[in-house]
């Protein structure tokens, strides 16, 4: 897919002489479901989310989410209903009805609620950020597909519930921002779902994991165990949606160009107030301040702030414990941004100087991570891209004496599993492990983001290794987008190079 054209542009040229005649760019856009009819104003007052007339600092006129507008989601509806079709070739005199829920809010203890995050695929079809809510997106009696109506179901405007929980969008707002074409309280949903028992209609809704258990088990389960009865009749979305997802748009891409620098920027900042002892903790702190002084919402995940052998432990996420002088720092962390997310690692000494055995094996990564950043073109996959690691990984432990000469083939990949034992990466973009039922044997495309992220860990109880070696854990992790050309590095901000991090960390010779 060209990063270059525009979609929206494309879709007008292809529906230009539909029929033999000529449209407006708004109605071709309107037929193909893409853009809404009428952009309805938005309400005077705070909804449930940020919008353009509460927050013009972060939306501009026309936008759901910051730097994606109603025309983009609804342009991801309409190729979502375009797979659809595809799909259900053959299936001729049917109607077609896609159901994804919200999630619901999550609570840590009575009363106290999580912080809510919506789910990304609902997400990602619409934009809309509250809980209990669903979205369907139905086709048309007498039209073909892709061409579908899009209703979102919302809670009720409940005075009583605002005054505690925060205002919420309603019918009125729900249209008016995301641009659906109809939206109806989350109660009326019930009427909807009777008209879909009907063996006319095929529902694509992901039955085996519910998002949202309760409103599935109110609204969806009943419905779900009678079209089960009938061969095809309902159908999962969610590897569908994932497909679309694996693809960012050139806004998905803006997005994430800003997560991966303010990552970077706060990455720098930690290891310029590194210091020798320092506390784990004051590190997490510094870096989550850091991330969201620039603007980040919140952190993507909880991040890995090892210091020392503790390094070794991959998901060390306890971030507890005092950094001695003369120990290293792993530090995995990202943030998100307007719904897009950056994963970045870097590893640094504390006191702002490399001992020589730490140098040796954090060039070793180095140079491994850099060889795989440029294979990061369309046709190569990520499973490629991961056997070329394990084969320099091996090589570079034979130069550091971690690996004899003499290691036959046969125990050669079990051998380098030992000292990397994951993978060379990931998918990333709304989630840190974006469309995660996707292969990653799937050549690369242009418009796909990925992780690299090569490491090598010695524990300080491997007796088998060098001595100098043990108790270090390195791992170097760039943002990458595949593009036609060579690969954009959203992280190049975040210093790697030796020379950089010791000038940084103020104390280089």
């Amino acid at each position: 897919m060209s990063m270059s054209r525009r979609p929206a542009q494309r879709l007008v040229a292809a529906v230009r002489g539909w029929r033999g005649f000529s449209v407006c760019k708004s109605c071709g856009l309107r037929r193909f479901s893409i853009q809404p009819a009428q952009q309805k104003k938005i309400p005077n007052r705070y909804l449930g989310q940020p919008s353009p007339f509460t927050h013009p600092h972060l939306l501009k006129p026309g936008e759901v989410t910051p730097g994606l507008s109603q025309v983009e989601y609804a342009l991801r509806r309409h190729k979502l209903m375009a797979l659809i079709q595809k799909e259900a070739y053959g299936w001729d005199g049917l109607d077609h009805t896609v159901i994804l829920l919200s999630n619901p809010t999550y609570y840590m203890s009575n009363d106290i609620p999580y912080v809510f995050h919506q789910d990304t695929n609902f997400l990602y079809l619409c934009g809309f950020q509250e809980p209990d809510s669903i979205l369907v997106l139905q086709s048309i009696p007498g039209k073909a597909l892709p061409s579908h109506k899009s209703i979102l179901f919302v809670p009720r405007r409940d005075p009583s519930r605002e005054l505690w929980d925060g205002p919420r969008s309603g019918t009125d707002g729900a249209i008016a921002l995301t641009g659906v074409d109809e939206a109806y309280t989350i109660e009326e949903f019930r009427h909807l779902v009777a008209k879909l028992k009907g063996e006319s209609n095929i529902v694509w809704y992901d039955l085996t994991k519910p998002v949202h258990t309760e409103l599935h088990s109110d609204y969806m389960q009943a419905l779900a165990e009678i079209k089960a009865r009938n061969k095809n009749h309902i159908q999962g979305i969610r590897h569908l949606v994932q497909n679309l997802r694996l693809i960012k748009s050139p806004a998905e891409i803006e997005r994430m160009k800003i997560a991966g620098r303010v990552t970077a920027e706060a990455f720098t900042e930690t290891m310029f107030a590194s210091k020798s002892p320092v506390d784990e903790a004051f590190l997490y702190a510094k870096f989550e301040f850091e991330c969201r002084a620039r603007g980040a919402d919140i952190l993507a995940y909880p991040p890995v702030v090892a210091g020392g052998n503790r390094s070794n432990t991959l998901h060390y996420v306890k971030n507890n414990q005092l950094i001695k002088d003369g120990e290293l720092v792993l530090l995995d962390g990202g943030c998100e941004s307007s719904c897009y997310v950056s994963d970045i690692t870097r590893t640094w000494p504390v006191n702002g100087r490399f001992t020589k055995p730490q140098a040796e094996l954090y060039q070793a990564v180095l140079d491994i991570q850099k060889s795989c950043l440029s294979l990061c073109s369309p046709g190569m996959s990520l499973e490629n891209i991961y056997s070329l690691m394990l084969s320099l990984i091996g090589q570079k432990l034979k130069e550091l004496g971690i690996l004899t000469s003499s290691i036959t083939e046969s125990h050669f990949f079990k051998a380098v599993r030992k000292y990397c034992p994951h993978h060379v990466g990931h998918y990333l973009g709304m989630d840190v492990h974006d469309t995660p039922d996707i292969s990653r044997s799937l050549p690369l495309q242009p418009g796909m983001v990925i992780t690299i992220e090569p490491g090598i860990y010695i524990p300080e109880d491997d007796m088998s290794a060098p001595e100098r070696f043990r108790g270090i854990g390195v791992r170097i992790e760039d943002d990458v987008v595949i593009t036609e050309d060579v690969p954009l590095i959203l992280s190049a901000d975040c210093p790697k190079e030796i020379y950089h991090i010791e000038q940084i960390c103020g104390r280089s010779s």
